[in-house]
């Protein structure tokens, strides 16, 4: 804020804005494979205390029990894309499982679905 004015619609102070290709140094893709939206995400207590950014840090506490993708872009918020990117780079680097399986359940969709109503 510039001498005591509010906040006006449309104006950013600088560095409140972090772009999604920042998150990801500009990647668009997972670095493995394609992770599905209903692909569920777990990560251990120990990885609390990674050192981690902060969407990744993130990441890791939403995923105390498991959450799918899509929950995670929701709850986090970032783009799909975004969540992908971080969630296979924190794989990658063992601070989360991410658990395959053919087709999901109808609970899981039904979650999913229930999740991205609330938006």
């Amino acid at each position: 804020m510039r001498g005591g004015e509010e906040f006006g619609a449309g104006e950013y102070e600088t560095g409140e804005v972090v772009r999604p290709f920042v998150v990801t140094a500009g990647r668009t893709r997972p670095v493995t494979g394609e992770l599905r939206l209903e692909t569920l995400v777990s990560a251990a207590p120990a990885a609390l205390s990674a050192p981690l950014g902060f969407e990744r840090h993130r990441i890791v506490e939403l995923c105390q029990y498991p959450r799918s993708v899509a929950e995670l872009a929701a709850l986090l918020p970032v783009p799909v894309g975004v969540a992908r990117v971080l969630v296979a780079d924190l794989a990658a680097e063992r601070y989360v499982r991410v658990h395959l399986a053919g087709n999901p359940s109808v609970a899981l969709l039904e979650r999913i679905r229930d999740g991205l109503l609330r938006l």
